[in-house]
């Protein structure tokens, strides 16, 4: 049986945006509501918990509410052709949700918090809210299990990892305007063709080996699908 290809996704707010869920960076989105270090940085943290706290809190209610689009779900069902690896910038749990099986999340994740003394702990919440009485097994505070704006991508080396073995490489709702995640390109073997979904211009002017399909995430990928079954 012939190996099958590896197709690496690099997955952005884009593709969560079409499920309902809000973006920092969208018109209306989250900057225009909250200062962004207010609410995503360590120094927030220190300052104020319980709004760093309820930030989050109201983001897990409208993931919980919210379901996977068709973009997920064609990325779930390469998995019958392919070896799909994807590596999101998102915090939400859309990919997971949709039945991908390999997923590596670069800035954290949404449904999880992790202990303020030991980073290794890390719990599940389900359904439940963080409170101010929210401890890990240790007696410290559970803090949100993201990386803030200002703090090192612990995942970062993994990825690159991912990357450096990618046959086929798609890149879906991200402006790769975000270090050190818009940098994981440069890993790319030189012969990786790179399909890139976005309605909007995406920062990628000086790679030759490019696919633009100038449309939104799940409309793209259905796209995308087409042409990668017919080549496979």
């Amino acid at each position: 049986m012939p190996k099958r290809k590896k197709i690496v996704v690099l997955s952005g707010a884009g593709i969560s945006a079409e499920s309902g869920l809000r973006t920092f960076r969208e018109m209306g989105g989250l900057w225009e509501e909250y200062d962004v270090m207010e609410v995503a940085s360590p120094q927030a943290w220190e300052r104020d918990p319980e709004l760093v706290t309820k930030f989050y809190n109201e983001r897990r209610k409208q993931l919980i509410n919210s379901q996977p689009n068709d973009g997920h779900l064609i990325l779930h069902q390469l998995e019958e052709h392919f070896d799909v690896e994807i590596i999101t910038q998102n915090v939400d749990d859309l990919h997971e949700r949709a039945g991908s099986t390999k997923v590596l999340h670069l800035h954290g994740e949404l449904r999880k918090a992790r202990s303020t003394v030991d980073p290794s702990l890390v719990y599940e919440l389900e359904d439940w809210e963080l409170t101010p009485d929210s401890k890990c097994e240790k007696g410290s505070r559970l803090r949100p299990h993201i990386v803030w704006f200002g703090e090192e991508v612990p995942a970062i080396s993994k990825a690159v990892e991912i990357v450096c073995k990618a046959d086929i490489l798609i890149i879906v709702g991200t402006s790769m305007n975000v270090y050190p995640a818009a940098g994981l390109i440069d890993y790319a073997p030189s012969s990786c063709p790179i399909y890139i979904i976005d309605p909007n211009e995406v920062n990628m002017s000086s790679f030759g080996n490019r696919n633009f399909i100038r449309k939104k995430a799940s409309i793209g990928m259905k796209e995308l699908y087409q042409i990668l079954i017919s080549n496979s």
